[in-house]
């Protein structure tokens, strides 16, 4: 931010202009506009003030002040940190129930295999049992009668 040739931060607009100027600032970074869609710029502050461009690049002191408000919490307005911080949330609930959909998906695989090899065993029995009854037993030829 430059300010006036001799280094000082002092505002250059009236007094009013500059109190429309700080009010703008904090409806601003309280997320409530009046006049603008809320994004942290400099565009909205001096329309929210309702002042020229030219007039707010005069007030040093509040420009120094909304750059540091501006570097120490960022650009974004309350209104969009709890969207962000909402997405954020969703992400880790969805990295979550993925993880979890993963783990069942592989429960589920491991439990495919058992009845499949379940299902070939049963089969071989089925079959063996199968052979069992169709073999012809062939009988002991009698003696004769017993007295």
């Amino acid at each position: 931010m430059t300010g006036p040739g001799d280094g000082s931060l002092e505002d250059q607009v009236s007094p009013k202009t500059a109190a429309a100027l700080r009010s703008a600032m904090t409806r601003l970074f309280e997320g409530r506009p009046q006049r603008t869609d809320g994004r942290l710029t400099k565009e909205n502050l001096y329309k929210e003030a309702q002042v020229s461009r030219a007039t707010m690049n005069r007030a040093h002191a509040i420009l120094t002040e909304w750059d540091a408000h501006l570097a120490a919490h960022g650009k974004a307005t309350p209104g969009e940190a709890k969207r962000d911080a909402a997405i954020a949330d969703l992400k880790k609930r969805l990295a979550k129930k993925t993880q979890e959909c993963t783990l069942l998906e592989n429960k589920l695989k491991a439990a495919q295999t058992a009845i499949a090899a379940l299902f070939h065993d049963n089969e071989a029995l089925r079959q063996q049992l199968h052979k069992d009854i169709t073999t012809v037993v062939t009988p002991i030829r009698l003696r004769g009668p017993r007295h």
